[in-house]
């Protein structure tokens, strides 16, 4: 099978060469992994994958990733590349996936407006979406919905599926120049606009892998708390990680919620200063063709609440099919993103739903940058 041509980095060995451990680039099958156009330099792969230049312990690979974060090496292969593979690591449970995570360093995301269920199995570890396997999770960057959104997000492979359930990997600054030159309007009015998501939450699941309304904000609900104080601490929850005066909310009379933010689309990357769309807009697109329940619990529009016109979203799923690479799973594989720079999602597959278990941990990074210098395009920070 065919694998990509372009030069890989060197061998990453330890800053101080303190350890004989090294992590080596290595080709993957064409299938597998793309070259990424404009604006990434020439050569520039997705994604890196890198394995171990020998057999190795779970503390021998921390270590390692300990000491190349010591130089910040594997965060700036994630501002180039968007996403790492890491291949024939000894790990093989939520608990080991958990070690190599935390080894790179970054704070752990706390999860705030979450409308899929995420059940805790290891420090800062849970089940990735557990729709049925049949639904399609298109390409999409980690919670461009709400105002909190993580900058790092691993994936552990557990269980791979014999046929199906490939995690997508697309660029978003390479879906920003694609976007800028063949649908300009688009871009001109997000950058202008920005977009009004819409989330609805109930105090059910509303769908299969679904958060209920207590998963979402009721974070400090209590046994006792009458409904009104529960209420309170919902707002608060919202107050949190809103964004002042374009973050609000409505109470329905079943005891649903709907809150909404004007969110900026248009970001520029941390580091490279890369613009990239920031967004799910694909996503939402291929959501409500489908009909799937989950395109009425959040929907999009222009900021100032006008549709945005079907064909431009049609385009943007086009470009995405057209700059976008399958990775096939291997059990053990962890999967790094950059969350600014790199778009994820979820094939179906065939088979039951434990063919596939594959494990999520978010990470907050430098919050994404502002497109421009409008005061609605300051992104809010999580509060104290």
């Amino acid at each position: 099978m065919a694998t990509t041509t372009a030069t890989l980095p060197p061998t990453l060995v330890a800053p101080d060469n303190s350890q004989e451990l090294a992590f080596e680039p290595f080709a993957l099958p064409a299938t597998n992994q793309r070259e990424l156009g404009a604006p990434h330099p020439p050569g520039t792969v997705t994604p890196l994958a890198l394995r171990p230049s020998a057999p190795t312990t779970l503390d021998e690979a921390v270590a390692h990733i300990r000491s190349l974060q010591t130089n910040n090496t594997l965060t700036s292969l994630l501002a180039t590349h968007g996403a790492l593979l890491f291949r024939g690591l000894p790990i093989k449970n939520a608990h080991d996936f958990s070690a190599f995570a935390h080894a790179f360093g970054f704070a752990p995301h706390e999860i705030v407006g979450i409308v899929v269920e995420r059940g805790l199995l290891a420090p800062n570890v849970a089940p990735a979406n557990e729709s049925p396997p049949h639904v399609t999770i298109y390409n999409h960057n980690e919670s461009p919905q709400v105002p909190h959104a993580p900058g790092y997000i691993f994936f552990y492979g557990h269980r791979a599926p014999a046929e199906g359930g490939e995690t997508p990997i697309s660029s978003s600054a390479e879906l920003y120049v694609r976007a800028r030159a063949e649908v300009p309007q688009l871009v001109d009015d997000l950058e202008r606009l920005g977009v009004l998501s819409t989330v609805r939450y109930r105090p059910e699941a509303q769908y299969q892998g679904g958060s209920t309304l207590r998963e979402a904000f009721g974070k400090e609900w209590a046994d006792g708390d009458s409904d009104e104080v529960k209420r309170q601490k919902v707002e608060d929850q919202i107050r949190r990680y809103g964004r002042d005066g374009h973050t609000t909310w409505t109470w329905a009379e079943d005891g649903g919620l709907e809150v909404r933010h004007v969110i900026p689309v248009l970001r520029r990357q941390v580091g490279t200063n890369l613009p990239v769309l920031f967004t799910q807009l694909a996503s939402v697109y291929v959501r409500t063709l489908a009909g799937e329940a989950t395109s009425r619990i959040t929907t999009v529009s222009y900021g100032d609440g006008t549709p945005i016109p079907a064909e431009y979203l049609a385009k943007l799923k086009e470009i995405t099919d057209d700059i976008r690479v399958l990775h096939r799973w291997r059990e053990g594989d962890v999967l790094v993103y950059d969350n600014v720079l790199a778009q994820h999602g979820r094939e179906p597959w065939k088979g039951e739903q434990a063919d596939r278990v594959v494990l999520a941990s978010l990470f907050d990074g430098a919050i994404p940058g502002p497109y421009g210098d409008k005061p609605w395009e300051q992104l809010v920070a999580l509060r104290d």
